[in-house]
């Protein structure tokens, strides 16, 4: 099984408060919740539907449960948690609109970060050489890939105006460095987006930056 790709850690744990309680979808190994634990003493729980990855966070001391993201959050109360975090993986379920809406219920704040597609690398790979483009940010190719719902900055900005969902912070991200606000739409290879949940929030990080759904 490949390593899973993550959004860099020191972003997400700024962004999150001392104390808070964070529930982290598609968790992976724990790697995330356990930094959190150490740094920012938070209250977490992962839930992941890989045998393996239950495995290695019960041998970090991570509470775990093993489920399908796909099947919503009904099993949480509405504003039950601080955060709730989706690392690398809105592309990958099937019903990406249900669980941002079950994880605006439940987190008074939202953590949700993605590769970029609409990156300038991918659109020239497609546009040159015609084919879905593979490399270090995508580096599945088109048919043994778990990315089932490819989006671009855009996209979900555009998505999150759609449903109502206020946006507080964007992060824009390329090799872990800061990508200009005017490039980000083309220069970012992951971004990562604080959304504001149905009970609350608007706390998260230094400030709040505007998005523009240019």
């Amino acid at each position: 099984m490949r390593e899973r790709d993550h959004f860099s850690y020191d972003e997400i744990v700024a962004l999150v408060r001392h104390g808070s309680s964070v529930l982290d979808l598609g968790c992976g190994n724990g790697e995330l919740l356990q930094r959190l634990s150490q740094e920012k003493q938070v209250h977490g729980r992962g839930v992941d539907i890989e045998e393996q990855m239950i495995v290695q966070c019960i041998g970090r001391g991570i509470s775990v449960y093993q489920g399908d993201l796909d099947e919503g959050l009904r099993d949480y109360a509405t504003g039950s948690y601080d955060y709730v975090i989706l690392n690398q993986t809105l592309q990958m379920v099937r019903h990406p609109v249900m669980l941002l809406q079950e994880m605006v219920r439940v987190g008074r704040e939202v953590i949700v970060n993605f590769p970029n597609f609409g990156y300038v690398v991918n659109r020239l790979q497609l546009m040159v050489l015609g084919r879905m483009p593979v490399n270090k940010n995508l580096p599945y190719q088109w048919y043994d890939t778990p990315n089932i719902h490819f989006c671009t900055r855009k996209d979900f900005v555009t998505l999150c105006g759609n449903l109502g969902i206020p946006i507080l912070r964007e992060i824009a991200l390329r090799r872990n460095r800061h990508v200009p606000y005017t490039l980000r739409n083309i220069l970012a290879t992951e971004v990562c987006f604080v959304l504001q949940g149905t009970n609350g929030g608007g706390q998260s990080g230094e400030s709040q930056t505007s998005v523009s759904r240019s």
